[in-house]
Order: structure tokens, then sequence, then C-alpha cells
């Protein structure tokens, strides 16, 4: 056991480490995100990305067509919900939007000055355009920080009667599995920033350099919501949720899918759907850009993938 005083030793030589760090980062412009020259490509032709944009004037059939907005994770892109367009325009005729999360997808420094609250509203931007061009079979994916995101919105009723009919979450994260996160309050102003290892195929889709300030309303967002969840609350009358968890996560600890299920219930009181998945990966749904991955991984993928389009066309 760590007595107090070595605990408290380790945490001055922690602290002296990061006191040491330089505080703005060294952004290469021509291949990282992070710089002013590569932005999401939905930032440049929205249309190929969001149906309320794509489609001035739904027809009927195009109305009562399942809709499902996809919303990636903290620090990456719409490139996170490239694969499950792919594989949905071979397999199902469904529409995909692909939300941009505000702040995201843009320099540094538009990252670094955004909050939570930023990151959330383009949801709800086009969820409610979706709903003001009739559109009536709305569904909900999202991965990592998108879940809390969207699980904030149901607890503030933004999502209600009418609401979204599937809601997915892969990957949530309530409960951080770096411990270390926990400290960002304190530490962060003395950090500046953490690099990340991201792979050559990640590379200008997720930052490079994640800014203390953007970690510090991360850790705001989940404790919000963790709270939230001890208190307990329903999903919307007529809404259905499916979570699908790894049990081995590096970024999402898996007790946060313990806490989404005891912590949120069905409008009628019974208990949301799970699904713990054998997989080591953070947003399995998620795997180009990878190095290492097996035909476990991709198995695993086109299961979840698969469940989900039953359920939408149901």
């Amino acid at each position: 056991m760590i007595t107090r005083n070595i605990f408290f030793g380790l945490q001055v030589v922690f602290l002296f480490f990061l006191s040491a760090c330089s505080k703005s980062p060294d952004i290469d412009d021509a291949t990282m995100l992070d710089g002013d020259q590569i932005f999401d490509p939905s930032l440049y032709d929205p249309e190929a990305y969001l149906v309320s944009m794509a489609i001035d004037d739904p027809s009927d059939a195009q109305k009562n067509t399942p809709v499902v907005i996809t919303v990636h994770g903290y620090s990456a892109s719409t490139f996170e919900w490239d694969e499950f367009r792919t594989y949905t325009d071979a397999n199902a005729d469904i529409l995909v939007s692909q939300v941009l999360l505000g702040g995201h997808g843009r320099t540094y420094e538009d990252f670094k000055n955004s909050s939570w609250h930023d990151w959330q509203e383009p949801i709800m931007a086009e969820y409610n355009a979706l709903r003001e061009k009739g559109y009536t079979n709305i569904s909900f994916a999202g991965s990592s920080t998108a879940c809390p995101l969207v699980l904030d919105l149901i607890k503030k009723g933004k999502i209600g009667a009418n609401g979204m009919k599937n809601i997915f979450l892969i990957d949530p994260i309530v409960i951080p599995s770096d411990k270390l996160l926990t400290l960002v309050g304190l530490v962060g102003p003395m950090l500046g920033y953490l690099e990340t290892d991201n792979s050559e195929g990640e590379e200008g889709h997720w930052y490079h350099f994640r800014p203390q300030e953007t970690l510090q309303e991360l850790m705001d967002l989940i404790d919000k919501v963790r709270r939230d969840l001890q208190k307990g609350y329903d999903l919307p009358a007529g809404t259905n949720m499916k979570v699908y968890k790894s049990i081995k996560d590096s970024s999402a600890d898996p007790v946060s899918a313990v806490l989404i299920y005891k912590g949120l219930k069905n409008s009628d009181g019974s208990d949301i759907d799970m699904e713990m998945m054998d997989s080591d990966l953070h947003v399995v749904t998620r795997l180009d850009g990878r190095e290492n991955i097996t035909q476990k991984d991709r198995d695993i993928q086109k299961g979840v993938f698969d469940d989900m389009l039953m359920r939408i066309e149901q």
C-alpha cells in the first residue's frame, strides 16, 4: 500500500514535471487537424453530411425515411462515422446526418476556446432542422463524448414527446478510464495541453494536442451527467435506447455503462438495452485509421451495425 507521504511525494514530482512542459504546442499545419490548413470536410461541403441541408424540399416518402444523426466524440471529427455511412449506403434505405461537434474540426485555438455547451449545439441544430422539415423517423447514434451530450439533452427535456425513435450509445464515457483526468482542474493550467499518439491514418482527423481547457470541459460534462444518472430519470415515451460497451476500454471505464443502466429507464420504468462486447477498443464502430485491426474487431463492428439497422428499420 502506498503511504500518504509517498503518494504526496509522487504528486509533487508529477506536478513539477507538468509545470516544466511547454504550454504552446508545436503544430504542423500541413498534417494536423490542430493547424489552419486541414478542416473537417463537413465545413466545406455540409450538404454531403447533413440531411437537413442536402434535401431542400423533402417528399412525403423522404420525410418518412429513417434518418440517423451520428455524432463523434471528444477531439474527433465526422470521420468517426464514415464507416457507418458506407455500410448503410450498401445495406439499408436510410439517411445519415454526420454532425460535427461545435468547436471541433477547426484550429487548435477554436477547439481550445470551445465549451461543452458549444460541442452540444450542432446536435440540437440538426435535430430541430429535421423536425422543421417534417422528418418523422429520427434516431441518434453517438460515440464516446457524444453520449453524455445527448444524455444531458434528454435530462433537460430537449428531446421529449415525438422525439428520437432510437438512441444508440457506443462506448459512452461517464467515468474516464484514465483517473488522472480527475486532476485536470488542479494541474491543467500548468500542463497547458496533452499530446496524443495518433496513428498515421488518424492524423488529420483527430486533434494531436488536447488543450487542458477542453479536458476541464469534458470533466465538467461527465461529472454533471454522472450526478444526473445517480438521481435517475426516464427516456421520453416512444424512444428506445441501446448501449454498446467494450469490456476493456482505455478511455471510457465500463462502469460508465453500469451507471447508465442503473440511472436511466424507459418511460414505462423498464430497463434499457445493454450489450457488453468482448472488445478492447474504444468506439468499436470505427476501425479505419487504427493499427493492428483483427477479424474479430470487424465482426464486432458488423454485428453492431446490423443490430442498429434492424432496430432502425422496425
